[in-house]
C-alpha cells in the first residue's frame, strides 16, 4: 500500500558512522532549500541506526525535496527517502492532534534540552556577528569567499550544498578558522549563479552563509 503524501520524509541507508549533532545539522543544510522544517528527528538507538525524519511544515517542500533528493550521496551512501507512515509530533501539535506519549528512553537524557539550548546559545555568539570590512565594489571571479558559518562547519555540508550548481570544484577550509571557507568554481558565471542562489542561505538556525566573490 503507497504512502500518502505529507509533511514528514523518511530517510534511511544514511551512514553510520556519523556523529547524530553533524547529521542532523548537515540534513538540515541540504533540506532547508526546499522549505521550512519544524523538525529533524534522527535516534542513534540500534533500531534507528542509519535512519532519520525531516518534518517540513507543508507537504509541498516534503513533497519536493523527496522527488529532488532521493539517491542524493550524503556522506558517501545514496538516500533512500520515503513519506513517513505516521504524522510527527512537530505537525500534530500544530493542527492539535497530537496525544502526549511515554518515552522511557528519555528519562537517561534529563537535562539535555538545557545543555543543547546553551550550545545553540553559544553557537549563535562569536565570529558570525562580525561585519567584515568591505571596501569598494566587488569584482566577479570563480572563487566565491563564505563567511558566518557555524562552528560545525565541514568539508562535506559545503559540498552538498555547492555540487548542485554547474562547474563546481572544490571547497578549501581555512585551518583555525571555522567561520570561513573558499568555493571554487571553473567560471565566474558559475560562481555567480550559486552565489546569486545561496546568498542568506540558512545553514543552521543562528547562521545565514554570506557569500563575496574572493580578493585574488
Amino acid at each position: 500500500m503507497e504512502i500518502p503524501p505529507n509533511q514528514t520524509i523518511y530517510i534511511n541507508n544514511l551512514n553510520e558512522k556519523v556523529k547524530k549533532d553533524e547529521l542532523k545539522k548537515s540534513l538540515y543544510a541540504i533540506f532547508s532549500q526546499f522549505g521550512a522544517i519544524l523538525d529533524i528527528i534522527a535516534l542513534k538507538t540500534l533500531k534507528m541506526r542509519g535512519q532519520a525524519f525531516v518534518v517540513f511544515k507543508d507537504i509541498g517542500a516534503a513533497t519536493n525535496a523527496l522527488r529532488s533528493m532521493q539517491g542524493f550521496p550524503f556522506f558517501d551512501k545514496q538516500m533512500r527517502i520515503q513519506f513517513a507512515k505516521a504524522k510527527s509530533d512537530a505537525v500534530a501539535k500544530i493542527d492539535g492532534t497530537y496525544v502526549e506519549r511515554k518515552r522511557e528512553k528519555r528519562k537517561p537524557e534529563e537535562g539535555e534540552p538545557k545543555k543543547a539550548k546553551k550550545k545553540a546559545v553559544e553557537a549563535g555568539s562569536g565570529p558570525q556577528k562580525e561585519k567584515p570590512a568591505r571596501s569598494g565594489p566587488e569584482l566577479p571571479n570563480n572563487i566565491l569567499f563564505l563567511t558566518n558559518l557555524p562552528e560545525e562547519t565541514n568539508d562535506a555540508m559545503l559540498q552538498m550544498l555547492f555540487t548542485q550548481f554547474p562547474g563546481f570544484k572544490e571547497v578549501r577550509l581555512v585551518p583555525g578558522r571555522h567561520d570561513i571557507a573558499f568555493v571554487e568554481f571553473d567560471h565566474e558565471i558559475q560562481a555567480g549563479q550559486a552565489k546569486e542562489t545561496l546568498q542568506g542561505f540558512q545553514i543552521s538556525p543562528t547562521n545565514a552563509i554570506k557569500i563575496t566573490y574572493a580578493k585574488k
